[in-house]
Protein backbone atom coordinates (compact mmCIF):
# COMPACT_ATOMS: atom_id res chain seq x y z
CA UNK A 1 0.00 0.00 0.00
CA UNK A 2 3.10 2.54 1.07
CA UNK A 3 4.61 1.96 -2.93
CA UNK A 4 0.84 2.47 -4.09
CA UNK A 5 0.80 5.87 -2.65
CA UNK A 6 4.53 6.69 -3.31
CA UNK A 7 3.80 5.87 -7.01
CA UNK A 8 0.51 8.23 -6.88
CA UNK A 9 2.26 11.30 -4.99
CA UNK A 10 5.31 10.76 -7.86
CA UNK A 11 2.65 11.17 -10.67
CA UNK A 12 0.81 14.06 -8.80
CA UNK A 13 3.99 15.95 -8.81
CA UNK A 14 4.82 14.95 -11.96
CA UNK A 15 1.62 16.74 -13.43
CA UNK A 16 2.04 19.39 -11.60
CA UNK A 17 5.79 20.07 -12.90
CA UNK A 18 4.18 19.76 -16.47
CA UNK A 19 0.88 21.71 -16.03
CA UNK A 20 3.97 24.55 -14.64
CA UNK A 21 5.94 23.76 -17.85
CA UNK A 22 2.43 24.31 -20.06
CA UNK A 23 1.66 27.73 -18.24
CA UNK A 24 5.32 29.28 -18.58
CA UNK A 25 5.37 32.90 -19.42
CA UNK A 26 8.13 35.30 -20.50
CA UNK A 27 7.55 38.74 -21.06
CA UNK A 28 9.98 40.39 -23.60
CA UNK A 29 10.55 43.64 -25.21
CA UNK A 30 11.63 43.75 -28.83
CA UNK A 31 15.05 44.06 -28.62
CA UNK A 32 15.37 41.08 -25.73
CA UNK A 33 13.80 39.33 -28.63
CA UNK A 34 15.91 40.27 -31.04
CA UNK A 35 18.90 39.33 -28.98
CA UNK A 36 17.36 35.84 -28.44
CA UNK A 37 16.94 35.13 -31.92
CA UNK A 38 20.32 35.82 -32.84
CA UNK A 39 21.55 34.38 -29.98
CA UNK A 40 19.94 30.76 -30.91
CA UNK A 41 19.93 31.16 -34.54
CA UNK A 42 20.74 27.66 -36.23
CA UNK A 43 21.86 30.19 -39.46
CA UNK A 44 24.22 31.97 -37.64
CA UNK A 45 25.74 28.97 -36.41
CA UNK A 46 26.30 27.44 -39.93
CA UNK A 47 28.20 31.14 -40.80
CA UNK A 48 30.09 30.84 -37.68
CA UNK A 49 31.28 27.38 -39.28
CA UNK A 50 31.60 29.13 -42.56
CA UNK A 51 34.15 31.92 -41.28
CA UNK A 52 36.17 29.49 -38.87
CA UNK A 53 36.54 27.39 -42.87
CA UNK A 54 37.71 30.92 -44.57
CA UNK A 55 40.01 31.31 -41.50
CA UNK A 56 41.46 28.09 -42.28
CA UNK A 57 42.09 28.33 -45.30
CA UNK A 58 43.59 31.85 -44.39
CA UNK A 59 46.27 29.93 -42.10
CA UNK A 60 47.30 27.48 -44.38
CA UNK A 61 48.11 30.26 -47.17
CA UNK A 62 50.36 32.06 -44.23
CA UNK A 63 51.51 28.07 -43.41
CA UNK A 64 53.26 28.21 -47.38
CA UNK A 65 55.77 30.91 -46.59
CA UNK A 66 57.47 29.07 -43.46
CA UNK A 67 60.11 26.51 -44.09
CA UNK A 68 59.42 23.19 -45.16
CA UNK A 69 61.09 20.21 -43.10
CA UNK A 70 60.81 16.44 -43.61
CA UNK A 71 62.71 13.69 -42.01
CA UNK A 72 62.49 9.94 -43.24
CA UNK A 73 64.47 6.78 -42.97
CA UNK A 74 64.38 3.29 -44.26
CA UNK A 75 65.56 0.26 -43.00
CA UNK A 76 65.96 -2.56 -45.99
CA UNK A 77 66.29 -6.36 -46.64
CA UNK A 78 68.61 -7.12 -50.04
CA UNK A 79 68.38 -10.19 -51.54
CA UNK A 80 71.84 -11.39 -53.56
CA UNK A 81 72.55 -7.46 -54.31
CA UNK A 82 74.98 -7.21 -56.86
CA UNK A 83 78.05 -5.15 -55.54
CA UNK A 84 80.21 -3.67 -58.03
CA UNK A 85 82.71 -1.61 -56.28
CA UNK A 86 84.37 1.23 -59.28
CA UNK A 87 86.89 1.96 -56.65
CA UNK A 88 90.10 0.46 -56.47
CA UNK A 89 90.64 -2.20 -53.81
CA UNK A 90 94.11 -2.68 -54.15
CA UNK A 91 96.94 -5.36 -55.48
CA UNK A 92 95.39 -8.73 -55.65
CA UNK A 93 91.51 -7.71 -55.83
CA UNK A 94 88.88 -10.33 -54.23
CA UNK A 95 85.36 -11.03 -54.90
CA UNK A 96 83.00 -7.92 -53.90
CA UNK A 97 81.79 -8.32 -50.29
CA UNK A 98 77.75 -9.30 -50.73
CA UNK A 99 75.04 -6.85 -49.40
CA UNK A 100 72.40 -8.68 -47.38
CA UNK A 101 71.22 -5.26 -46.13
CA UNK A 102 70.87 -1.34 -46.18
CA UNK A 103 69.98 1.11 -43.75
CA UNK A 104 69.56 5.21 -44.78
CA UNK A 105 68.25 8.42 -43.47
CA UNK A 106 67.10 11.54 -44.93
CA UNK A 107 66.35 14.75 -43.39
CA UNK A 108 65.10 17.94 -45.98
CA UNK A 109 64.20 21.30 -45.31
CA UNK A 110 63.37 24.23 -47.90
CA UNK A 111 62.29 27.85 -47.51
CA UNK A 112 60.49 30.02 -50.06
CA UNK A 113 62.77 33.02 -51.56
CA UNK A 114 60.79 33.79 -54.98
CA UNK A 115 57.22 32.39 -55.88
CA UNK A 116 56.17 35.32 -58.52
CA UNK A 117 54.39 36.83 -55.11
CA UNK A 118 51.59 33.64 -55.33
CA UNK A 119 52.21 32.67 -51.53
CA UNK A 120 52.00 36.82 -51.02
CA UNK A 121 48.61 37.08 -52.92
CA UNK A 122 47.24 33.91 -51.31
CA UNK A 123 47.62 35.34 -47.82
CA UNK A 124 45.73 38.58 -48.70
CA UNK A 125 43.04 36.83 -50.78
CA UNK A 126 42.32 34.38 -47.81
CA UNK A 127 42.58 37.02 -45.19
CA UNK A 128 39.60 39.38 -47.29
CA UNK A 129 37.82 36.17 -47.61
CA UNK A 130 37.55 36.02 -43.66
CA UNK A 131 36.37 39.48 -44.07
CA UNK A 132 34.00 38.49 -45.99
CA UNK A 133 32.35 35.53 -44.12
CA UNK A 134 32.36 37.89 -40.94
CA UNK A 135 30.62 40.62 -42.83
CA UNK A 136 27.87 37.91 -44.90
CA UNK A 137 27.51 37.10 -41.03
CA UNK A 138 26.36 40.59 -40.02
CA UNK A 139 24.05 40.87 -42.68
CA UNK A 140 22.52 37.43 -41.99
CA UNK A 141 21.70 39.10 -38.38
CA UNK A 142 20.21 42.10 -39.13
CA UNK A 143 18.02 39.82 -41.69
CA UNK A 144 17.34 37.91 -38.43
CA UNK A 145 16.68 40.57 -36.32
CA UNK A 146 13.90 42.05 -38.80
CA UNK A 147 12.18 38.21 -38.84
CA UNK A 148 12.18 38.49 -35.27
CA UNK A 149 10.40 41.86 -35.84
CA UNK A 150 8.02 40.58 -38.21
CA UNK A 151 6.90 37.48 -35.69
CA UNK A 152 7.01 40.03 -32.64
CA UNK A 153 4.53 41.95 -34.62
CA UNK A 154 2.52 39.33 -35.75
CA UNK A 155 2.02 37.89 -31.68
CA UNK A 156 1.15 42.06 -31.12
CA UNK A 157 -1.45 41.91 -33.53
CA UNK A 158 -2.98 38.61 -32.66
CA UNK A 159 -2.75 39.47 -28.94
CA UNK A 160 -4.32 42.88 -29.45
CA UNK A 161 -6.95 41.79 -31.56
CA UNK A 162 -7.96 38.96 -28.61
CA UNK A 163 -7.91 41.85 -26.09
CA UNK A 164 -10.41 43.93 -28.74
CA UNK A 165 -12.95 41.28 -29.19
CA UNK A 166 -12.97 39.76 -25.24
CA UNK A 167 -13.93 43.33 -24.54
CA UNK A 168 -16.69 43.42 -27.32
CA UNK A 169 -17.97 39.94 -26.51
CA UNK A 170 -18.53 40.85 -22.82
CA UNK A 171 -20.83 43.89 -24.06
CA UNK A 172 -22.27 41.85 -26.61
CA UNK A 173 -23.26 39.02 -23.71
CA UNK A 174 -24.03 41.60 -21.63
CA UNK A 175 -26.71 42.77 -24.20
CA UNK A 176 -27.96 39.71 -24.65
CA UNK A 177 -28.95 39.28 -21.25
CA UNK A 178 -30.62 42.81 -21.65
CA UNK A 179 -32.85 41.98 -24.64
CA UNK A 180 -33.80 38.32 -23.07
CA UNK A 181 -35.58 40.40 -20.43
CA UNK A 182 -36.86 43.09 -22.99
CA UNK A 183 -38.08 40.06 -25.01
CA UNK A 184 -39.56 38.51 -21.71
CA UNK A 185 -41.35 41.70 -21.88
CA UNK A 186 -42.88 42.07 -24.95
CA UNK A 187 -40.97 44.69 -25.28
CA UNK A 188 -38.61 43.82 -28.42
CA UNK A 189 -39.63 40.83 -30.71
CA UNK A 190 -37.89 37.64 -30.60
CA UNK A 191 -36.30 37.74 -34.09
CA UNK A 192 -34.39 41.23 -32.73
CA UNK A 193 -33.28 39.04 -29.78
CA UNK A 194 -32.00 36.09 -32.01
CA UNK A 195 -30.40 39.06 -34.03
CA UNK A 196 -28.18 39.80 -31.00
CA UNK A 197 -27.10 36.31 -30.22
CA UNK A 198 -26.19 35.80 -33.84
CA UNK A 199 -23.84 38.76 -33.38
CA UNK A 200 -22.38 37.37 -29.95
CA UNK A 201 -21.95 34.19 -31.98
CA UNK A 202 -19.97 36.28 -34.67
CA UNK A 203 -17.87 37.73 -32.35
CA UNK A 204 -16.79 34.28 -29.99
CA UNK A 205 -15.87 32.66 -33.79
CA UNK A 206 -13.86 35.93 -34.58
CA UNK A 207 -12.29 35.24 -31.08
CA UNK A 208 -12.00 31.62 -31.92
CA UNK A 209 -9.68 32.92 -34.63
CA UNK A 210 -7.63 35.47 -32.90
CA UNK A 211 -6.83 33.11 -30.54
CA UNK A 212 -5.97 30.20 -32.85
CA UNK A 213 -3.97 32.87 -34.72
CA UNK A 214 -1.91 33.71 -31.50
CA UNK A 215 -1.00 30.58 -30.79
CA UNK A 216 0.04 29.95 -34.34
CA UNK A 217 2.33 33.11 -33.56
CA UNK A 218 3.57 32.25 -30.37
CA UNK A 219 5.01 29.10 -31.64
CA UNK A 220 6.82 30.75 -34.48
CA UNK A 221 8.09 33.00 -31.74
CA UNK A 222 9.01 30.34 -29.71
CA UNK A 223 11.38 28.26 -32.19
CA UNK A 224 12.90 31.69 -33.35
CA UNK A 225 14.22 32.54 -29.94
CA UNK A 226 15.02 28.84 -28.97
CA UNK A 227 13.05 29.23 -26.31
CA UNK A 228 10.89 26.15 -25.59
CA UNK A 229 7.79 25.38 -27.51
CA UNK A 230 5.37 25.60 -24.34
CA UNK A 231 6.50 29.43 -23.31
CA UNK A 232 3.81 31.35 -23.51
CA UNK A 233 5.40 35.02 -24.37
CA UNK A 234 4.14 38.32 -23.47
CA UNK A 235 4.47 41.60 -25.88
CA UNK A 236 5.52 44.70 -24.46
CA UNK A 237 2.35 46.70 -26.17
CA UNK A 238 4.39 49.76 -25.98
CA UNK A 239 7.05 49.07 -28.95
CA UNK A 240 4.71 50.58 -31.44
CA UNK A 241 5.52 54.17 -30.11
CA UNK A 242 8.82 53.55 -31.91
CA UNK A 243 7.60 54.92 -34.80
CA UNK A 244 9.53 57.84 -36.44
CA UNK A 245 9.13 60.64 -38.86
CA UNK A 246 11.11 58.96 -42.09
CA UNK A 247 14.22 61.02 -43.32
CA UNK A 248 14.23 61.92 -47.08
CA UNK A 249 15.18 58.71 -49.37
CA UNK A 250 18.52 59.76 -50.57
CA UNK A 251 19.50 59.70 -46.63
CA UNK A 252 18.26 55.75 -46.73
CA UNK A 253 19.97 55.14 -50.17
CA UNK A 254 23.38 56.70 -48.70
CA UNK A 255 23.14 55.18 -45.76
CA UNK A 256 22.85 51.84 -47.47
CA UNK A 257 25.69 52.43 -49.67
CA UNK A 258 27.83 52.71 -46.40
CA UNK A 259 26.36 50.15 -44.19
CA UNK A 260 24.98 47.46 -45.95
CA UNK A 261 27.28 44.21 -45.11
CA UNK A 262 26.43 42.06 -48.44
CA UNK A 263 28.02 45.09 -50.31
CA UNK A 264 30.86 45.03 -48.56
CA UNK A 265 31.15 41.44 -48.47
CA UNK A 266 30.95 41.33 -52.12
CA UNK A 267 33.67 43.74 -51.92
CA UNK A 268 35.94 41.81 -50.15
CA UNK A 269 35.14 39.39 -52.29
CA UNK A 270 36.28 41.55 -55.33
CA UNK A 271 39.93 42.53 -54.08
CA UNK A 272 40.25 38.51 -53.45
CA UNK A 273 39.29 37.66 -57.29
CA UNK A 274 41.62 40.21 -58.33
CA UNK A 275 44.69 38.86 -56.43
CA UNK A 276 43.45 35.96 -57.75
CA UNK A 277 44.25 36.88 -61.45
CA UNK A 278 47.86 38.15 -60.20
CA UNK A 279 48.05 34.63 -58.38
CA UNK A 280 47.33 33.14 -61.69
CA UNK A 281 49.22 35.38 -64.18
CA UNK A 282 52.74 34.30 -61.63
CA UNK A 283 51.91 30.71 -62.32
CA UNK A 284 54.09 31.15 -65.41
CA UNK A 285 57.34 32.61 -63.26
CA UNK A 286 59.78 29.80 -61.50
CA UNK A 287 59.84 29.34 -58.09
CA UNK A 288 63.32 29.53 -56.26
CA UNK A 289 63.69 28.15 -52.71
CA UNK A 290 66.92 27.97 -50.40
CA UNK A 291 67.55 24.54 -49.81
CA UNK A 292 69.50 22.43 -47.16
CA UNK A 293 69.63 18.82 -45.65
CA UNK A 294 71.53 15.95 -44.50
CA UNK A 295 71.57 12.57 -45.28
CA UNK A 296 73.35 9.26 -43.45
CA UNK A 297 73.73 6.01 -45.12
CA UNK A 298 75.17 2.73 -44.27
CA UNK A 299 75.32 -0.62 -46.39
CA UNK A 300 77.48 -3.25 -43.78
CA UNK A 301 80.83 -4.42 -45.17
CA UNK A 302 80.37 -1.44 -48.45
CA UNK A 303 79.48 1.31 -47.65
CA UNK A 304 78.91 4.27 -44.55
CA UNK A 305 78.17 7.79 -45.12
CA UNK A 306 77.77 10.23 -42.27
CA UNK A 307 77.73 13.95 -41.97
CA UNK A 308 76.59 14.41 -45.13
CA UNK A 309 75.10 18.00 -44.63
CA UNK A 310 74.21 19.85 -47.76
CA UNK A 311 72.39 23.33 -48.40
CA UNK A 312 71.68 25.02 -52.24
CA UNK A 313 69.48 26.93 -53.93
CA UNK A 314 66.43 25.32 -55.84
CA UNK A 315 64.90 26.60 -58.87
CA UNK A 316 61.36 24.97 -60.50
CA UNK A 317 60.09 26.19 -63.84
CA UNK A 318 56.92 24.42 -65.84
CA UNK A 319 58.18 24.08 -69.28
CA UNK A 320 54.73 23.29 -70.32
CA UNK A 321 53.70 26.84 -69.84
CA UNK A 322 54.96 27.75 -72.38
CA UNK A 323 52.05 25.98 -74.65
CA UNK A 324 49.54 25.62 -72.44
CA UNK A 325 46.89 27.70 -71.62
CA UNK A 326 46.22 29.42 -68.62
CA UNK A 327 42.88 27.85 -67.14
CA UNK A 328 43.75 29.13 -63.47
CA UNK A 329 43.62 32.93 -65.15
CA UNK A 330 40.68 32.56 -67.67
CA UNK A 331 38.43 31.17 -63.90
CA UNK A 332 39.77 34.11 -61.87
CA UNK A 333 39.26 36.47 -64.45
CA UNK A 334 35.24 35.08 -65.00
CA UNK A 335 34.89 34.84 -61.25
CA UNK A 336 35.81 39.04 -60.96
CA UNK A 337 33.32 39.65 -64.29
CA UNK A 338 30.69 37.74 -62.15
CA UNK A 339 31.41 39.37 -59.20
CA UNK A 340 31.11 43.15 -60.85
CA UNK A 341 27.94 42.25 -62.42
CA UNK A 342 26.88 40.54 -58.93
CA UNK A 343 27.44 44.05 -57.07
CA UNK A 344 25.79 45.91 -60.03
CA UNK A 345 22.61 44.03 -59.47
CA UNK A 346 23.24 44.33 -55.81
CA UNK A 347 22.89 48.02 -56.07
CA UNK A 348 20.12 48.07 -58.21
CA UNK A 349 18.34 45.93 -56.03
CA UNK A 350 18.94 48.02 -53.07
CA UNK A 351 18.07 51.29 -54.69
CA UNK A 352 14.47 49.26 -55.74
CA UNK A 353 14.17 48.24 -52.44
CA UNK A 354 14.74 51.46 -50.60
CA UNK A 355 12.08 53.22 -52.54
CA UNK A 356 9.41 50.17 -52.63
CA UNK A 357 10.18 50.42 -48.50
CA UNK A 358 10.29 54.03 -48.27
CA UNK A 359 6.74 54.00 -49.90
CA UNK A 360 5.59 51.23 -48.40
CA UNK A 361 6.74 52.77 -44.89
CA UNK A 362 5.23 56.19 -45.92
CA UNK A 363 1.51 54.54 -46.61
CA UNK A 364 1.65 52.47 -43.65
CA UNK A 365 1.52 55.69 -41.43
CA UNK A 366 -1.04 57.17 -43.59
CA UNK A 367 -3.37 54.60 -42.61
CA UNK A 368 -3.08 54.87 -39.39
CA UNK A 369 -4.38 58.87 -39.87
CA UNK A 370 -7.27 56.79 -41.87
CA UNK A 371 -7.90 54.17 -39.72
CA UNK A 372 -8.15 56.43 -36.37
CA UNK A 373 -10.40 59.19 -38.45
CA UNK A 374 -12.96 55.80 -38.75
CA UNK A 375 -12.65 54.78 -36.16
CA UNK A 376 -13.57 57.95 -34.14
CA UNK A 377 -16.54 57.90 -36.69
CA UNK A 378 -17.23 54.44 -36.29
CA UNK A 379 -17.57 54.70 -31.78
CA UNK A 380 -19.49 57.95 -32.75
CA UNK A 381 -21.89 55.92 -35.23
CA UNK A 382 -22.57 53.65 -32.61
CA UNK A 383 -23.11 55.87 -29.56
CA UNK A 384 -25.67 57.76 -31.66
CA UNK A 385 -27.29 54.52 -32.80
CA UNK A 386 -27.08 52.88 -29.63
CA UNK A 387 -29.34 56.07 -27.84
CA UNK A 388 -31.77 56.18 -31.71
CA UNK A 389 -32.21 52.71 -30.57
CA UNK A 390 -32.88 52.90 -26.92
CA UNK A 391 -35.66 55.78 -27.69
CA UNK A 392 -37.17 53.73 -30.45
CA UNK A 393 -35.67 55.54 -33.24
CA UNK A 394 -32.99 52.42 -34.93
CA UNK A 395 -33.91 48.73 -35.41
CA UNK A 396 -31.87 46.25 -33.85
CA UNK A 397 -29.83 45.62 -37.40
CA UNK A 398 -29.14 49.53 -37.55
CA UNK A 399 -27.38 49.37 -34.10
CA UNK A 400 -25.85 45.45 -34.53
CA UNK A 401 -24.22 46.92 -37.60
CA UNK A 402 -22.88 49.84 -35.93
CA UNK A 403 -21.79 47.27 -33.17
CA UNK A 404 -19.69 45.46 -35.90
CA UNK A 405 -18.37 48.42 -37.85
CA UNK A 406 -17.08 49.74 -34.04
CA UNK A 407 -15.17 46.26 -33.63
CA UNK A 408 -13.28 45.94 -37.26
CA UNK A 409 -12.40 49.88 -37.07
CA UNK A 410 -10.76 49.58 -33.57
CA UNK A 411 -8.85 46.30 -34.78
CA UNK A 412 -7.72 48.40 -37.74
CA UNK A 413 -6.30 50.94 -35.97
CA UNK A 414 -4.03 48.90 -33.69
CA UNK A 415 -3.55 46.72 -37.09
CA UNK A 416 -2.60 49.81 -39.04
CA UNK A 417 -0.07 51.28 -36.20
CA UNK A 418 1.60 47.70 -35.66
CA UNK A 419 2.44 47.47 -39.63
CA UNK A 420 3.21 50.83 -39.69
CA UNK A 421 6.24 50.16 -36.91
CA UNK A 422 7.54 46.47 -39.04
CA UNK A 423 7.04 48.97 -42.36
CA UNK A 424 9.90 51.45 -41.21
CA UNK A 425 11.82 48.27 -38.92
CA UNK A 426 12.15 46.75 -43.15
CA UNK A 427 13.22 50.22 -44.35
CA UNK A 428 15.90 50.20 -41.55
CA UNK A 429 16.81 46.51 -42.67
CA UNK A 430 17.40 47.54 -46.15
CA UNK A 431 18.87 51.16 -45.40
CA UNK A 432 21.52 48.12 -43.22
CA UNK A 433 20.94 50.49 -40.25
CA UNK A 434 18.66 47.85 -38.48
CA UNK A 435 20.40 47.43 -35.28
CA UNK A 436 21.31 43.98 -34.35
CA UNK A 437 23.18 45.07 -31.31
Amino acid sequence: MMKINNSVLALSFLALGIGASAQEKKSLTLDEAVQLGIQNSKNLKIDEAKIQQATANYLEAKNRRLPSLSASASALALANADVNLKISQGPGGGNSPKANSAFYGNVAGSLPLFSGGRIKYGIQSAEYLVEASKLSSENDKVAIAYNVSQAYNNLFKASQAIKVLEENLSASQKRDQSFQKLETNGIIARNDKLKANLQTSNIELQLLEAQNNYSIANINMDLLLGLPETTEIAIDENYISELSANQPVSYYLNQASDNRKDLQAIDYQRKAAALGIKSAKAEALPTIALTGGYIAADIPKILTVLNAANIGIGVQYNIDNLWKKNSSLMKAEAQEKQLAATNDLLNDQIKLDINRDYQNSEFAKKKIVVYEKAATQANENYRVTKNKFDNGLATITELLDADAGQITANVNVVNAKADAALAYRKLLQTAGILSSN
